[in-house]
This record gives C-alpha cells, structure tokens and sequence, in this order.
C-alpha cells in the first residue's frame, strides 16, 4: 500500500515525499481511513510505530474539509493534543508544521519550562492546532489567553503514560471546556484498566485499532538480563560499552540525581555522556538530545519523564540500570530502540532488591528475558528460578526500596550477541497486568511542574 491508496490530498501526499515516506506503517493504514470519515478511534501501538502521521495526517486534511473561507477568518484553535511531556510536545508540533506545510493551517507548541511570552504572542495572531502539555495548557488558560471552546478535535497521545504522571485532574479540568461535539483520538502503548475507564467518558462510539498485542514489546527488540550487585553496576556498564559496539547507547535510572551522578562517572571514563531529567532547563534538555541524534554524544542518561518523546533513529542499545517499579514504563522503555521495524538490543541490570521488579515485568510480557550468565560481575545471589508466569500480578505499584528475593536455580545455555551465555527459560506472547494507581484529589491538585 501506498499513502496515495489512503485517500489523502495532494499538500498531504507532498508533504510526505518531502519527508521521504511512501508507504505507510501499519498503524497509518489502520488508524487514517477512521479518522478521514470522522470516527473517535483508540489507537494501541508503540513509539517508533509512526503513531504522530497516523492521526496528524487525516487531521490536517479534516481540517481542510471543516474549515471555510480559511483566508478571510481569524484563526482559532480548531485542533488540541495533549502529550505528556514537553519532548514528546515539541516532537509533535515539528510533525505538524513538516505535514502541514503546503497546508493554511497554523501550529503551536506549548510547554512549561520556558518564557510564555513568545506563546502569547502567537496564540494572539491566531493559530488552528496546539499541541501542549497539561499544565502550561491550564495556565494558559486560566489567564483567559487561551480558549478551547471551539476545538473540533481532541488527540490524547501516550495516554497512559499521561496517567501515570498524574495528569488526570487536569485532563479532565481541560476536557470540561471543550465542546461535546468534537472527534476524540487517543493513543496509548498499553490499555490498563484507567484508560479504558477514560475512553468510556470521554469518546463515542470509538473504533479501535492495534498494531501490537497489549503490553508486548516488538518482536524486534532482544532482551537480556544480567544479575549483578547494585554496587558494580556501573563497572558493568562501562565494561558492555568498552566490549560491544554500543554506538548510540539510551540508559534509564530511576532518579534525576542518579542520572546526573552516572553521567558524570561515564564522562570521566572516557565516555561521551549526557544527562536528560525533568531538573535540566529546556535548553539543556534540547541541546543533549540534539547531541545525541547527531552523535555527539554516545550515551543518553535519562528518567522515563524525560525520555518520553525521544525521537531517535538508530538506538543501538537500551540499558535499564535502573529496573522501574511501573512495570508497564519497561515496554515504554524498551521500545526507544528497534523502532518502526528494525532490531535493537534491550539490556537491564537487576540487583537483589530488584528481582521482584523482574518478576512483575516478565509475567507482563508473558516470557523469560534470557540471562546472561557469563560477565565479570555476577551476583553473590547467584541466579534466580524463572518467574512462574501463571501467577498474575497484584495490581499495586511496587515500592522502590525493599523486596524479597531468594537465591534460585539456572536454566538452559544460549549464546548472546555479546558474547556469553545465557540462561533462556522460555518465551510466550501476550499477556497483560493490572495496575492501581494512588491519584491525588482535584481540590489539592498543582499541575506537575514536569509539564
């Protein structure tokens, strides 16, 4: 299939040439033709699956059939996308202006972090499509500078990421002033039980559509694990970068000081690194990403806030240093490499008050992550049992300190891309996982400063 095939107008069909694009992702094919005829859709499919042209696309030519005399009207915000972070906002509203730029239609981008002066501004001259994150959308608004009451379509992207960052209370304070006569898109990597209660009120009749089973990460990605102390994880690392050839490397930790501190000790040692956190101004932020695209800089040290909306091609490895307590942010996580259909290598460092992250993680994605049993720091534990994937997880948000683990027995030997074995306990598909998030209440609620 061609994206002429999908019905598309020619400034669109350009537009997409310019990029370099003729056919479209499954996701496109699947989610455009919806969208075109006016649907509300809930789209499932992973970063890297070309999720931004599946819905920015049919927009802007919907935009074009419900907009008339568009020279002779004031612009007016026609189109909202909410995103939950201001990378993934800024990586949104680039999409736009590169598809809609043999289009009348104006964007803008909104996020915290910087002046809002030179978003006023424009918002004054007038634009069509906004793309924001919660907060700064709220303030916004709240100094009567922005208005919603006209909006035509809603698009929430990384929904259940937005969720996850306790972004509820705004979602539903900005969706109180929209119209109810709108189309809704939402997108999400996952469908825990809060984003389908979400669609439930705030769409009709939606039409679904998925390009991956839920909460399983592409088949693409090779996935290893390594059971070391929590104290030589930094040896280790180092000792992967030194051994493989780790060109465009993206390590996850769990906190921004810890991103800073491993960043530093990965510089000292010769390795070209930076620091991505919520804590960095706006321009740091850019300037490392940018680096880091460029291949200026080798490793990318981040938390999950800050890497939502990493746009990157090519991420040869993702190292979880740090395994997340969400177990749903691991396919979020690992899904920054093997994008839109190419391999990637998905490493992650488990330490003893880590195995129970583990277990939560593979009884997600239903299969054993195999182990790699041969490196020069292996855990005085030994390595674990696998994982009885028929037990299902509690639904409760593990605590980040504290776990139980014991010392329990191998598995069968397979050699890894990096040399080594590894114990490979068996594989399965599918699979998903209950998660109970604790929300904080309207009337005490702040916009996360994140935004």
């Amino acid at each position: 299939m061609q994206f002429k095939d999908l019905n598309l107008i020619d400034p669109l069909l350009h537009a997409v040439e310019d990029q370099g694009y003729t056919k479209p992702t499954p996701i496109q094919q699947q989610a455009i033709p919806h969208v075109l005829a006016g649907r509300d859709l809930i789209g499932l499919a992973q970063t890297g699956t070309g999720k931004t042209a599946a819905f920015a696309l049919p927009v802007l030519q919907r935009l074009m059939d419900i907009t008339e005399d568009r020279s002779k009207k004031k612009r007016f915000v026609q189109v909202l996308v909410l995103a939950p972070t201001r990378e993934l906002a800024a990586q949104i509203g680039d999409s736009f202006d590169a598809y809609g730029k043999h289009t009348p239609f104006k964007q803008l981008t909104i996020y915290g972090g910087v002046s809002q002066r030179p978003q006023v501004d424009k918002l004054k001259r007038g634009v069509n499509i906004v793309v924001a994150t919660p907060g700064r959308l709220l303030d916004l608004m709240d100094q009567g500078v922005l208005w919603v009451n006209r909006v035509e379509m809603l698009i929430l992207d990384e929904a259940d990421r937005m969720l996850d960052m306790g972004f509820l209370p705004d979602i539903n304070r900005i969706i109180e002033k929209l119209p109810n006569k709108r189309q809704t898109l939402l997108f999400s990597a996952t469908m825990p039980p809060d984003i389908r209660q979400l669609t439930q009120t705030i769409q009709h009749d939606p039409v679904e559509v998925a390009v991956v089973p839920e909460s399983t990460p592409v088949e693409q990605i090779e996935q290893q694990v390594y059971f070391v102390e929590k104290s030589n994880k930094r040896k280790l690392l180092t000792h992967l970068l030194d051994e493989n050839n780790m060109h465009r490397t993206l390590v996850f930790t769990r906190t921004k000081h810890g991103a800073n501190r491993l960043s530093q000790q990965l510089s000292k040692a010769k390795f070209k690194s930076e620091a991505i956190h919520g804590n960095k101004s706006q321009g740091a932020r850019q300037r490392a990403l940018a680096n880091f695209k460029r291949g200026k800089t080798q490793v990318l040290v981040a938390t999950d806030i800050a890497a939502r909306g990493i746009d990157v091609d090519d991420i040869s490895h993702v190292v979880n240093y740090d395994l997340p307590n969400e177990t749903e942010s691991y396919v979020h996580r690992i899904g920054r490499t093997g994008r839109a259909g190419a391999e990637g290598i998905a490493l992650s460092f488990c330490a003893v008050d880590e195995r129970d992250y583990l277990m939560d993680i593979e009884r997600l994605i239903q299969m054993h992550i195999p182990v790699m049993t041969e490196h020069p720091f292996p855990s005085a534990e030994g390595v674990p049992a696998p994982t009885d994937l028929s037990r299902r997880r509690s639904g409760k948000k593990r605590k980040s300190s504290g776990s139980r683990s014991k010392n329990r027995g191998g598995g069968r030997n397979h050699q890894g891309k990096h040399g080594g074995n590894r114990s490979y306990n068996g594989s399965g598909n599918g699979g998903g996982g209950k998660k109970r998030r604790n929300r904080r209440k309207n009337k005490s609620y702040q916009p996360n400063p994140q935004a």
